[in-house]
């Protein structure tokens, strides 16, 4: 199974459970399945602050592409259930100085994958960047930790 992170409008940070409609795919994001890891970013171009969960998928179904329309990203809609909190601050502001896209760093894959096309998306990443960032939670499910005010 391979890891994902997704970058995406997030309406309440607290939520156990967050659904996602029609969301783009990049970077092997198309693969995604029921019992994959996801990191669940809120896109700081809809008011979130990054990194702010790890959860489950819990369903998810490709959606079909527009007939007559040559050039579609994949999109899937999914549910992804939350196991653990973010406890450290992980957005745009700590990854942009990771610009080096042959550097081999997790911040860098992240950084290119999510920010150097802005737009709020599902990606695949590597074994490496998923364990840099589960260094990143506490493992209690359903508890809020306050990160905005932390460095």
């Amino acid at each position: 199974m391979m890891p994902f992170a997704i970058k995406a409008a997030i309406e309440d940070s607290d939520a156990k459970e967050f659904s996602f409609v029609r969301q783009k795919t990049m970077y092997s994001g198309k693969k995604i399945a029921q019992g994959d890891t996801v990191f669940v970013f809120a896109s700081e171009n809809e008011g979130g602050q990054g990194l702010i969960a790890r959860g489950v998928v819990a369903s998810v179904t490709p959606v079909p592409r527009i007939a007559g329309v040559e050039r579609q990203t994949p999109r899937v809609t999914l549910t992804i259930r939350r196991t653990a909190c973010a406890k450290r601050l992980l957005g745009r502001n700590e990854l942009k100085r990771f610009a080096d896209w042959n550097d081999g760093r997790p911040e860098t894959e992240l950084n290119f994958k999510f920010y150097r096309q802005a737009t709020n998306k599902i990606v695949g990443i590597t074994d490496e960047t998923a364990a840099f960032l589960g260094a990143f939670f506490f493992n209690a499910p359903g508890l809020h930790v306050d990160i905005s005010a932390q460095n």
